[in-house]
């Protein structure tokens, strides 16, 4: 059964809220009241520390034009080259390729309800947080959800993805 605040969600954002409630996840789809497309900007619509979104960075893998996820710390700059040893070179996931693959607009790229398997990779620095803020398939929907809760939902294995400066 579904509660008044979820039935005035935009469609992409009510299909994570359906599929979160589908995996039993016992939180809420959240709306921005400003956008959060960018990791600074959704930290501050949540009063959180910006190290605590857990923002999805999509790229182009070039031996197959399959869709990279990477789910890392809004903190981190993801290291391409650190993502290519482990997947295969990369190129560029224009937003047509993001949305035709994933699923979702760039700006609310959701880890979870991909409409074409998807290689993905988790930062292994969001295993340092208790609890991380998720795109939630629109640029003002968010969920909360453990890292643990993150890995369970995507599979995804957990990596050294980061620029370190």
């Amino acid at each position: 059964m579904q509660d008044e605040t979820d039935t005035r969600l935009p469609d992409t954002a009510r299909r994570v809220a359906d599929l979160l409630a589908a995996m039993g996840h016992d939180r809420q789809v959240v709306m921005l009241p400003a956008t959060g497309k960018t990791s600074a900007e959704a930290a501050a619509g949540l009063g959180c520390d910006i190290a605590q979104i857990a923002k999805s960075i999509v790229f182009r893998r070039l031996s197959d034009d399959a869709a990279v996820m990477i789910v890392a710390s809004g903190a981190n700059r993801v290291d391409e080259g650190k993502v290519a040893a482990l997947v295969g070179a990369l190129g560029k996931a224009d937003a047509k390729f993001v949305k035709e693959r994933i699923g979702y607009a760039i700006g609310g790229v959701c880890p979870i309800g991909h409409v074409q398997k998807t290689v993905m990779l988790v930062d292994e620095d969001l295993l340092k947080l208790d609890n991380v803020w998720a795109a939630a398939g629109h640029p003002h929907a968010v969920f909360n959800l453990t890292p643990r809760q993150l890995l369970d939902m995507t599979g995804a294995p957990v990596a050294d993805v980061a620029l370190r400066a």
